[in-house]
Order: structure tokens, then C-alpha cells, then sequence
């Protein structure tokens, strides 16, 4: 069994993800419930699915309905629970290895359509300019609108190298269609450069098997190219849609030389698991901003309230997806694929849930600009806004769509405001320290 944090359910072999696969075909709530009233329940089942197997319109693969109810019993639970065939449990796997095929987006589904979470860093989908928000209505010409999201995930699938052509509704543009080239996804979850000369930028986009060493790897590079700490460093977890936990506890430990990352809360009051920082802290004198987003979720939201929690870090952007629960993978006997279910609510440092809220940011900074009407008739995309969403047990509320503390001016003609913003935070905190100095 592996703990996962992911902002989607993983539900296809091809880098595909999805939230909400079925809707509820049968539930039985076991908690005041006789086992005598079960078993009625399960022959009433027995009863509903012999009656449709016999007197349906048309056949019906028996196999499919029968998944198709374990999958309804469950995302009547949470929408992050769900059933993985052995294909998709495969699937799983390889995608948290860090290595796997497919088109390189995060899915879920909205009003009968298929949207886009994010696009991965560098893969098809992100090269051809897809972006989060986007709606697919097609593939290869055939209407996915109204399918099952696991049934158009499966639509998308096919062998690397092979073309599909997707058609996309984007808000205030007529529908357009994109070619697409499947390929092995090979997602680098860290990447690093140099910003305004001395300032360190990490980019990480996912939390798979490969992350700490990743970011290991770009900390020494950094090191060694500015012979010696950059003046700042900024940690970009924008977009990322989560991972492994234990990636999530190691990388906060890297910035940090003691001390609480997280902890994880179950059913039972003694059923806490508490993860901490090992000592080896990278950069200790170097100030930090972290930036996040509406599609910042689950692991990333753990790593940004980690080091905001304890000072190590400020946090730039606008409020995090809010995705605070913890799945566990348990596999099923005979090879018959994977139970992927909700076990535990995880806690920041100072014991708050960010569950259906997110993380607030220190400094909230949109990446454009946006007007009073815009505000007024966007939809709120996030954790508390999914059906059967958990909410926060400690009874706090996301905050309801308004307009940004800070947005790009009328006249802005850059590419990241975000960014631009956070490397100016970084030198008003450098200058102050010089001056905290200078003064003692």
C-alpha cells in the first residue's frame, strides 16, 4: 500500500487523470446497518442487475455494470475514491514512476464535458498550447459531450506515435481542433534556472519517484553555477496537481532542519501519523517564495503549508485547489486491479486542514488581469466545488471568488506576473535583512 496525494484520480494508462467517474449505482451505509440488511441490499442488487440483463433494450457486458456500481458506491464517498481496473492499476503505477505514455493532461469532468485541470510541463498537450480550463468536445471527430469520463479517457488512448485530434472550447474563442502525437511521457518533475542574475528558480510539476533526487539535482546545480546560495529562491508549484506523499515530506525537509511537515488524521482519534524533517537543510540563510494556484493540490499544498507554517517560506500566487485528504492504494486479490480509497484528512504544521479551502497566500498576485464582470460570472473550480467533496472538519469555508489583491496593469506586456512579482518580494527581504543587519 501506497499513500498518493494527487489533486485527480489516476484513470487511464496514458497519462490521463480523472475526478468522478460514475455516478452512484449502490451504496449501503455499513454503520447502523445489520448484516442481515446488507445481504438484503446485495440480493436486491443481485435482483436490479438480472432484471437489466434479461430485459434491457439492448446487452449489457456484465462485467462493465458491475464495475460501473463498484465505481458509483464509491465516488458516492468522496471524489478522490474510485475503483482501478488491472489495467488502470498498472497504469497508476508506472504514471507515479515517473515515466509513462500518453497525451500529458489532468482531467476531470464538468456539465458533461471533459476539462482540462493542467497540461504537464513539456508534453504534447502543453506544447500545443492547451491550457487549464480548456473543454474537449470531441476526438477524431466523434462528440464525447455526455460520455462517462472514464469511457472518453479510454477514447484518448492508443498507441505512441499515433495522431488525435481533439476539438477544444475555450471561453470567448470559437471551438478549434488540435492534432496531437501520443508519446512516451517522460514528465522532468524539476527543472532549475537562474532569474535576474543570482535568484534561483525551481519549477516542480509533479511529486513522483524521481522528485527529491530531481530537486537535489538542480539545488547543486544552482550551487554551482552561482558559486555559492542564490540571494533568493523561488519554488514553483503552480499547476501541480500532486503525487507521493512521502515526495511531499522530502522535499519540504529540504528546506527545512527540524520540525512537523505534516501529519495525517483517519477514522479513529488515535489513528495520527505524524512526518517530520531530517536535518540537512539546503540554503538555510536564503529567503523563499513559493508560488501556487487554483491547480496547485494535494502534495504541493502540503509543501507550500509546510514552509509557510513554519516561516521557512512566503507564498505567492492566488488560494490552492484544496485537496486535503489522503488516498491509500490497496491492491485486490487475483490480479483484479486496485481499491483506491480516501483514508485519512492531512494537517499543515500548525494543525489546520486546507480541505476544500486551500492555501491563502501571503501575497496574492494574479497572473492577469481580470474585470468586475469576469468576476462575477467565472465558475469557482476547486476541491469544495466537486461533488461529495469532504468538507473541512474544522468548519472553515474557501473564499468565495473576488476580485485579486494585486493583478497585472492595463498596459502589462510581460510573460509571468507572478514571477516578476515574487522576484521583487525576494529583493524587498534581502534589502531588509541587509538593513536589520546594518542596524544591530
Amino acid at each position: 500500500m501506497r499513500s498518493l496525494l494527487m489533486g485527480t484520480v489516476v484513470g487511464a494508462a496514458l497519462g490521463l487523470s480523472a475526478i468522478g467517474v460514475t455516478s452512484l449505482a449502490w451504496s449501503a451505509n455499513s454503520q447502523g446497518s445489520s448484516r442481515a440488511d446488507i445481504y438484503q441490499q446485495l440480493d436486491l442488487f443481485s435482483e436490479v442487475l438480472s432484471r437489466v440483463d434479461s430485459e434491457y433494450v439492448i446487452s449489457v457486458d456484465e462485467a462493465d455494470a458491475m464495475e460501473a456500481a463498484i465505481n458509483g458506491m464509491l465516488t458516492s464517498l468522496d471524489p478522490h475514491s474510485s475503483y482501478l481496473s488491472a489495467e488502470d492499476y498498472e497504469a497508476m503505477q508506472v504514471q507515479t514512476s515517473g515515466e509513462y505514455g500518453g497525451l500529458g493532461i489532468e482531467v476531470t469532468s464538468e456539465n458533461g464535458y471533459v476539462k482540462i485541470v493542467t497540461p504537464i510541463d513539456d508534453t504534447p498537450a502543453s506544447r500545443a498550447g492547451l491550457e487549464a480550463g480548456d473543454y474537449l468536445s470531441e476526438i477524431n471527430g466523434k462528440s464525447i459531450v455526455g460520455l462517462p469520463l472514464n469511457e472518453a479517457v479510454k477514447e484518448m488512448r492508443g498507441e505512441v506515435g499515433s495522431d488525435i485530434t481533439i476539438t477544444i472550447i475555450r471561453a470567448e474563442e470559437e471551438p478549434f481542433e488540435v492534432t496531437l502525437t501520443r508519446e512516451i511521457i517522460r514528465p522532468k518533475s524539476v527543472d532549475y534556472r537562474i532569474e535576474d542574475e543570482d535568484i534561483g528558480y525551481l519549477r516542480i510539476s509533479a511529486f513522483n519517484e524521481r522528485t527529491t533526487e530531481l530537486l537535489e539535482a538542480s539545488l547543486d546545480s544552482i550551487d554551482e553555477e552561482l558559486n555559492g546560495a542564490p540571494a533568493g529562491l523561488i519554488i514553483d508549484l503552480r499547476n501541480n496537481p500532486g503525487g507521493l506523499l512521502d515526495q511531499a515530506v522530502s522535499v519540504s525537509g529540504t528546506f527545512m532542519n527540524s520540525g512537523e511537515v505534516v501529519s495525517t488524521r483517519g477514522r479513529s482519534v488515535t489513528d495520527i501519523e505524524r512526518y517530520f524533517a531530517e536535518p540537512g537543510e539546503r540554503f538555510a540563510e536564503t529567503p523563499i517564495i513559493v508560488l501556487i494556484n487554483g491547480g496547485s493540490a494535494s502534495a504541493a499544498e502540503i509543501v507550500a503549508g509546510a514552509l509557510q507554517d513554519m516561516n521557512r517560506a512566503k507564498v505567492l500566487g492566488m488560494t490552492s485547489f484544496g485537496k486535503g485528504s489522503v488516498q491509500t492504494v490497496f491492491p485486490l486479490s487475483a490480479q483484479r486491479g486496485a481499491l483506491r480509497l480516501t483514508t485519512a484528512r492531512y494537517y499543515t504544521p500548525s494543525g489546520r486542514s486546507i480541505q476544500a479551502t486551500g492555501i491563502e497566500p501571503d501575497f496574492e498576485v494574479s497572473n492577469r488581469r481580470y474585470t468586475e464582470e469576469e468576476i462575477e460570472s467565472m465558475r469557482r473550480f476547486s476541491e469544495a466545488d466537486l461533488p461529495n467533496a469532504l468538507d473541512n472538519d474544522s468548519g472553515a469555508e474557501r473564499r468565495q471568488l473576488h476580485m485579486p489583491a494585486v493583478q497585472p496593469p492595463e498596459d502589462y506586456e510581460g510573460e509571468d506576473f507572478q514571477l516578476e512579482k515574487a522576484i521583487e518580494e525576494l529583493r524587498a527581504i534581502t534589502l531588509s535583512s541587509v538593513d536589520e543587519r546594518t542596524a544591530g
